[in-house]
């Protein structure tokens, strides 16, 4: 099995020499490692419903409750992934009003923020640009000039293609599945586009898994506000044709879940913890979660899993959460998946962070 490659020539303090020798301890178990990084400086701390994003080698991360649905601030922290230190961004121009249930994609250096829910519970639908560089915040769109108002959604960067995809999510009538495209031009201008509808197959939900892989659009499960979803739709731009994706892997094929963590690897769509079966209190309360890991593999419609339950006594693994903030990216060389805070199964917001380094081609053969 392949293991993580640490920097050569870099001063190894003592956080990143016991994640170095976590990776080792942990690598014959799983198909894939996860690796707990140590923070230092003055982060934004425990919360959910957060959102998070990499852009080269530092996470930004913006929005989120400590309390059921009130928004902490409106700070954008980041992180830098090589010192594991915290830094909050001294913003100016249109910065946003605090809100949880929020999104963020990055293409290049500017991180795009979408929708939530601010504190008077009421859903948004802005869409803003920060910019890293200069870390200037900019209003792109409002009202009916980008999709529906909306918390609680997905959305996910084709840093190839210039654009974003937001999808589903919570809307001022019920839950949505919607799909749109928001193309980022020169000078931090664009335009939305609403694309094809899904149909009846795919159903209005809250709280799905939205990734990019292999050229396409995957929707993966969801909440359908009954009950928690299974099923996976794809979206081809080339064609503007959604499939409904018939996927197995008997045992390995992740239970119904919704407001876990997903990103495209390759061709593959990585997706951790979430929600298995939701609290009668709703938000105000913990439902129970999941603490698998899982690739979809997205040329077969394999669903392997990634981990096993002895991983879970490990220090560095994060254990049964929801509601986290996540990004796909790459640390020391590796593709993988970012993990940040959530709500956890006694209803305490968490604040510890975890990269997850998958290796597919040996998940591809369990």
């Amino acid at each position: 099995m392949d293991r993580p490659s640490w920097p050569v020539g870099e001063a190894a303090d003592q956080g990143t020499t016991e994640e170095a020798q976590a990776v080792l301890r942990t690598a014959k178990a799983m198909a894939g490692t996860w690796v707990k990084l140590q923070q230092k400086g003055a982060g934004p701390g425990a919360r959910s419903s957060h959102a998070i994003t990499l852009v080269g080698n530092t996470a930004y991360a913006f929005g989120g409750e400590f309390t059921p649905r009130v928004p902490v601030d409106n700070t954008m922290y980041a992180f830098d992934l090589k010192t594991r230190t915290w830094s909050a961004v001294n913003a100016t121009g249109d910065v946003p009003p605090p809100r949880v249930g929020v999104t963020m994609a990055a293409v290049g250096g500017t991180v795009l923020v979408f929708g939530g829910r601010d504190q008077d519970h009421k859903e948004l639908n802005e869409l803003y640009s920060f910019d890293t560089a200069t870390g200037a915040w900019s209003l792109l769109s409002s009202g009916a000039d980008g999709p529906p108002h909306r918390s609680y959604h997905s959305m996910v960067a084709d840093d190839a293609a210039g654009r974003v995809y937001v999808f589903g999510g919570c809307g001022d009538a019920g839950r949505l599945n919607d799909l749109w495209a928001y193309d980022v031009a020169g000078g931090g201008g664009g335009r939305w586009e609403q694309l094809p509808s899904p149909g009846e197959a795919c159903r209005p939900r809250g709280g799905p898994g939205l990734a990019v892989a292999g050229g396409k659009v995957w929707v993966v499960y969801g909440f359908g506000g009954d009950k928690e979803l299974d099923d996976v739709h794809c979206y081809d731009s080339a064609t503007g044709m959604w499939s409904v994706v018939e996927t197995g892997g008997g045992g390995d094929k992740p239970s119904p879940r919704s407001v876990f963590c997903a990103a495209g690897v390759g061709r593959h769509v990585v997706v951790f913890g979430g929600e298995v079966d939701p609290s009668d209190l709703g938000h105000l309360g913990a439902g129970k979660f999941s603490a698998e890991a899982f690739a979809l593999d997205t040329e077969t419609g394999a669903w392997a899993r990634l981990d096993d339950d002895a991983s879970y006594e490990s220090e560095h693994h994060p254990g049964p959460r929801g509601w986290c903030a996540f990004a796909a990216g790459e640390m020391d060389g590796r593709r993988g998946l970012l993990v940040y805070g959530g709500n956890s199964p006694t209803n305490d917001r968490l604040g510890d962070i975890y990269f997850f380094s998958p290796v597919l081609d040996q998940a591809a053969n369990i």
